[in-house]
């Protein structure tokens, strides 16, 4: 290869890795951009207050928490924990939804929470998609 293409390469890679840090460490800019999760839904999780739904696109994994009452500030938070990896959390008052929160699972179980106001949703332990 020449060095014109390593570089472009370089420069690529280094681009696409940027991109894929800012969209799982800073969940809040995600959702503030009016992006959602892509995949396919695989699980709802209904609550009193409101739904945490979880999409699965190949080894990735994100969810979002959805209010019942759409529009009015308040309290939410999704919570998305692989087996043996740190959580990635959203949580703040928002009116449509908290996150989206992605991580890449593989094959590993979840531990899944959300809440909006005094409602609050978990899986209590870990789960299989």
């Amino acid at each position: 290869m020449k060095s014109g293409a390593i570089r472009r390469l370089a420069v690529g890679l280094a681009v696409t890795v940027a991109a894929g840090v800012l969209g799982v460490a800073v969940p809040g800019q995600a959702q503030a951009a009016g992006s959602s999760c892509e995949g396919r839904k695989v699980r709802t999780f209904p609550f009193e207050t409101g739904t945490v739904e979880v999409y699965r696109r190949g080894g990735y994994v994100c969810a979002v928490t959805l209010p019942k009452r759409p529009g009015v500030r308040q309290y939410m938070r999704v919570s998305l924990r692989a087996y043996a990896l740190q959580p990635v959390e959203d949580a703040g008052r928002y009116k449509y939804r908290a996150g989206p929160v992605t991580v890449h699972a593989g094959q590993r179980k979840l531990w899944i929470k959300g809440a909006v106001g005094r409602g609050t949703f978990d899986t209590e332990g870990w789960i299989r998609l």
